[in-house]
């Protein structure tokens, strides 16, 4: 088990979040094998239980995407290309494998790019499927097998039942201390800000989930011990869309005058909000939750009931966090070229201001160069929320 990180909740966050990547060069040092992960659909419990620490690969909002734009076509999504950019930028040098899943178009077609330009020693491509039936459940299942086999060979060894079943426990506890911090925005105002919450889930996804669990809940006793509260704003936001790896955009709602209290994003509620199940085979558990449980466009539901129906299997849990955090405004937040939230932003739009919420739809670009163009289409809707 690594050693725990050094340092006190919000004060390891920053280290980690400003320098990151560090605490992986570390334990890089010490001997520990590191496997790079795009997306929250690449099950970590299996990597974890490998004896290896899962990194989530991000890219950069403020470094101007230019290697990886010789390798990769420029229409792909920008966050990928970042993420391949900085990869290849030498940034992420101390990575022993790399691990893709079958998400999007934009990550799963560039899997063999990655693979060819890395020379990494281990690399693998779950084919995860995109519908959610009994047949695609157990051809997942196979999937898990297959990596987890894969895997193993990596090791050295064979990966026990035991020893992922405690893997799951760490992660479903990791989980329960992210949703443990999401309470505290409740208040009204809030006792932590987004751009604080956001600045937490970007450093854990750079540390190993035992460390992640100490620094999660020493922010939370941190946080709940704070003297005075934070100032009053003029709206409560909720952010809906796909990776945000960088808090520059929440910081930008944040300086206009708003709270972001609660999202629907990866690192974010969508990533930590369900857990695995414990089965007496835990990949039948592990394929259940990120199958099923996790709500992303790149997933196919099959309409049951009623097209109201349908949209509350879909969309019901944005409605119960707008409820539950007592939300404002949504802003639904898309990254140009993504296409499984593109295609879900009509639906989603209507969906949620058939609830009384009112929604802004942005499109990005990744970049720092958009700020001032989104900064004035935030303040407007803001200035919307404060007529109502």
């Amino acid at each position: 088990m690594p050693e725990e990180a050094t340092g006190e909740g919000l004060a390891a966050v920053d280290r980690y979040h400003q320098d990151y990547g560090s605490r992986a060069r570390e334990l890089k040092r010490q001997g520990k094998k590191i496997l790079g992960y795009l997306c929250a659909f690449v099950p970590v419990e299996i990597i974890t239980a490998a004896g290896f620490m899962p990194f989530r690969i991000k890219g950069d909002v403020n470094e101007p995407i230019t290697k990886a734009d010789t390798e990769m076509e420029t229409i792909v999504c920008p966050l990928v290309r970042s993420c391949f950019d900085m990869a290849l930028k030498g940034n992420y040098e101390f990575l022993d494998g790399i691990v893709i899943p079958h998400a999007c178009d934009s990550i799963c077609r560039t899997y063999d790019i990655w693979k060819y330009s890395l020379h990494l020693p281990y690399s693998h491509f779950i084919n995860m499927p995109h519908g959610t039936g009994k047949p695609s459940l157990d051809f997942y299942q196979a999937v898990l097998n297959t990596f987890r086999t894969s895997l193993s060979r990596f090791a050295g060894r064979e990966i026990s039942d035991q020893e992922l079943t405690q893997a799951i426990g760490l992660h479903n506890q990791n989980r329960a201390k992210v949703r443990e911090l999401y309470e505290l925005r409740k208040a009204s105002p809030p006792l932590i800000s987004g751009t604080e919450v956001a600045r937490v889930l970007i450093a854990a996804m750079s540390i190993p989930v035992e460390e992640s669990i100490k620094m999660l809940g020493d922010v939370i006793e941190e946080v709940k011990q704070r003297g005075g509260v934070l100032a009053q704003k003029s709206a409560r936001i909720m952010v809906v869309g796909a990776q945000v790896d960088s808090v520059a955009f929440i910081e930008l709602i944040e300086d206009s005058g708003a709270w972001v209290v609660a999202d629907d994003l990866c690192p974010g509620a969508r990533e930590f909000f369900s857990d695995v199940t414990v089965t007496a085979d835990p990949i039948e558990g592990i394929a259940e939750r990120y199958l099923r449980k996790v709500k992303c466009g790149r997933t196919y539901r099959e309409m049951k009931g009623n097209y109201e129906e349908y949209l509350e299997d879909r969309f019901g849990h944005m409605s119960r966090m707008i409820e539950g955090f007592n939300v404002d405004g949504v802003v639904l937040y898309i990254y140009k070229y993504c296409d499984p939230f593109g295609f879900e932003v009509p639906q989603i739009k209507s969906y949620i201001e058939s609830k009384g919420t009112p929604v802004l739809y942005l499109e990005d670009e990744y970049s720092m160069s958009t700020i001032g163009r989104l900064r004035t289409r935030i303040q407007a809707f803001l200035e919307l929320l404060g007529s109502k």
